[in-house]
């Protein structure tokens, strides 16, 4: 008996030691913030436990949305750059935007491996211990079997995953929804009936047009239409950025779903009536091309790939609840492809177009080619230290803690359908959808990404940040929560060497440390010289400052509309650090128009080389507002003896001049 005890009491112990372990920093949520929190975190010398409650790493970046979100690539910095380089140079370019899923999630595995980071995967969150304003564990339960439990303690904690469960765990105080205009005066927030993404008008809303008493069709709310401004409970639409593949050796036929309701697209029939002459599946979707015939497909006009109104009850709802509305998604999603390409009602043309495509067989190999990641656009977010809104958005409220910028427009999905009157008729129009932008990049407050310090003292929220709705619209993009989730890590490395709380965080130094060490491995950053720099740009004719197009690399860029060919230019010249050989780029915008050709001369101070430049032959690729064009590679001198000198060669249209980049060749 007595060894029987024995042996019961050492598994016991092993049991316990399996189930329970100790860390510096753990982060939840295994989205592209959160892996390069861990990897940030971990270069820091920190022991870092990453956790996903699915299979895979990356979140929307690997799960679809290869047609990044950028706004301007000025507010992308650091590892999050570094990432989208490395994206580059597996398509043969200095840095790309546009990607295939799969591989999105190599990188990110690849981060993982190279910062030898511990990653815990099918696990979530179960409960949160916390004394004394501090989390002091977190109970996980592996996500296919809840009774299996363990336990994870941990210096600090971050929050990356899109639902902010560890904050609202925690007791954090957070919202959901979007709020009223006068809550924090802003004038797009709340309710807003726009015309973007917007059905036509005269779209019956009910099962039998014009009778009232046969019920609404699929997907329209009995919801009355609020006053414009007011605040309330509801999400915008969530949706599948979709990967399909034209490429007949590399497909899977779309085939028709278990669970399929043709009824639910009754209003793309009458949407497709009411416009016989759109035949394009363009007209539909947002059918953009990725590498090797694949796609990323995105929501478009009134009728399309959102679920509008579907997922009010996601951001709390419990897992059970979320896995229904995910599958939900799925099969509606599903349901539309094979609709567009099969059903009578819709036009010929586009039915043939839609079976050229097919779920590509090189993708999400492990879940029937179909993504694992729902685009949970908007879930919670935090009410923290500071609430970033409109006002920062466009600069007219500016904060000094910025660790990150962001750029894209004041973005919301619609929120619901529902039914209006107008000149006497009843009609289905779509509602929340805004689209407002021509502002600048901004930063984004530190104070966003904490809690109160009276709420938790440990704890970083770089993605579900403290923002108001329209604001969160602009901030929440891939890139920037990448930014957030380096600039957060860091933080939570200086507080645990600083034996300090996060709200206690010495700022300047963390930005300081960021703009030092952008890359967290201790290389030499590269150089960016921005025509905003003054003391670094010396421009010579009548150049203007072009500061309302978003175009350029940062706030503004130069443009020359003279006819001085010859006698206008402007002179870059950086300061190197560190002698070496250096890749150099300019950056030239899109525009509609530009001068037929520039001539551009690379100097070390001693001898120079003229390249010439035809902006028309520069291809932008992606959601981008231009594109670095190499100048070849040189050997520079420490000091500020080179240069790079953009000069007007033609005047047949506008010259720009922007940003130089210095790239130290390892």
């Amino acid at each position: 008996m007595r060894y029987v005890l024995i042996i019961c009491l050492s598994l016991l112990v092993t049991c316990s030691a399996i189930a329970q372990q100790q860390v510096d920093i753990c982060i939840y949520g295994g989205t592209s913030g959160g892996v390069i929190a861990a990897y940030t975190a971990r270069k820091a010398g920190k022991t870092v436990l990453l956790i996903d409650p699915g299979k895979h790493l990356g979140g929307m970046t690997s799960g679809g949305l290869g047609l990044t979100d950028i706004g301007n690539k000025y507010a992308i910095t650091g590892i999050s750059r570094d990432y989208y380089r490395r994206i580059g140079q597996h398509y043969g370019k200095f840095e790309q935007w546009v990607f295939e899923p799969h591989v999105a999630e190599a990188l990110f595995n690849d981060y993982v491996k190279r910062g030898k980071v511990d990653v815990l995967f099918s696990h979530r969150l179960s409960s949160v211990k916390k004394s004394s304003g501090q989390i002091q564990e977190i109970v996980l339960e592996d996500s296919n079997k809840s009774s299996a439990k363990r336990t994870i303690r941990a210096k600090m904690f971050i929050d990356c995953s899109y639902e902010g469960d560890l904050m609202a765990r925690a007791g954090v105080s957070y919202t959901v929804g979007r709020e009223d205009n006068s809550k924090y005066n802003e004038t797009i927030s709340g309710v807003q009936l726009m015309t973007g993404h917007q059905l036509p008008d005269g779209i019956d809303p009910y099962k039998t047009p014009g009778k009232p008493e046969s019920g609404l069709v699929w997907g329209v709310s009995p919801a009355k239409l609020e006053p414009n401004g007011t605040g309330d409970d509801k999400i915008q639409a969530y949706n599948y950025r979709i990967c399909l593949s034209s490429d007949p050796a590399n497909q899977v036929p779309i085939t028709r779903p278990a669970g399929y309701d043709s009824t639910r697209y009754e209003l793309l029939v009458r949407l497709l009536a009411t416009q016989p002459q759109k035949q394009s599946l363009n007209d539909y979707f947002i059918w953009s091309g990725m590498p090797n015939k694949k796609t990323d497909i995105n929501n478009r006009n009134g009728f399309s790939t959102d679920m509008i109104g579907m997922n009010y009850e996601y951001p709390d709802g419990s897992y059970e609840k979320r896995a229904q509305i995910i599958r939900d998604h799925e099969l509606y999603t599903k349901g539309l492809l094979y609709f567009v390409g099969h059903d009578s009602r819709v036009p010929q043309s586009l039915r043939e177009q839609m079976l050229k495509w097919g779920y590509p067989k090189d993708e999400y190999t492990d879940s029937g080619h179909w993504s694992p990641q729902l685009y949970i656009r908007e879930a919670r977010r935090m009410v923290g230290a500071y609430v970033m809104t409109q006002a920062n958005c466009e600069g007219k409220e500016v904060v000094t803690d910025g660790v990150g910028m962001a750029a894209y427009t004041m973005d919301s999905h619609n929120i619901q359908r529902i039914v209006i009157e107008k000149d006497g008729k009843k009609m289905a129009k779509n509602e929340g959808n805004v689209e407002v932008g021509g502002f600048g990049p901004y930063p984004i407050s530190y104070r966003a990404l904490i809690p109160k310090e009276s709420e938790c003292r440990n704890l970083l929220v770089p993605v579900c940040l403290s923002a108001s709705h329209i604001a969160y619209g602009s901030i929440r993009m891939e890139p920037v929560f990448m930014v957030l989730g380096q600039s957060t890590a860091l933080a939570a490395v200086m507080a645990i060497d600083a034996k300090t709380s996060v709200q206690k965080v010495d700022i300047t130094k963390l930005q300081r440390e960021l703009k030092a060490n952008p890359l967290a491995d201790g290389s030499t950053p590269e150089i960016l010289v921005d025509n905003e720099n003054q003391a670094l740009t010396k421009v010579t004719g009548s150049w203007r400052v072009e500061s309302k197009s978003k175009g350029g690399y940062g706030p503004s860029y130069l443009v020359y509309e003279g006819q001085d060919a010859g006698m206008a230019s402007v002179r870059f010249t950086p300061e190197i650090v560190k002698a070496g050989k250096y890749h150099v780029y300019a950056y030239f915008p899109r525009l509609a128009k530009t001068a037929s050709e520039l001539g551009v001369t690379v100097s070390d101070g001693k001898t120079s080389k003229s390249i010439a430049i035809k902006p028309a032959e520069i291809v932008v690729v992606g959601q981008t507002s231009g594109e670095w064009v190499s100048l070849g590679e040189y050997e520079l001198p420490k000091g500020q003896t080179s240069s790079v000198d953009i000069a007007v060669k033609q005047t047949d249209g506008p010259v720009v001049a922007d940003a130089v980049l210095f790239v130290l060749v390892l």
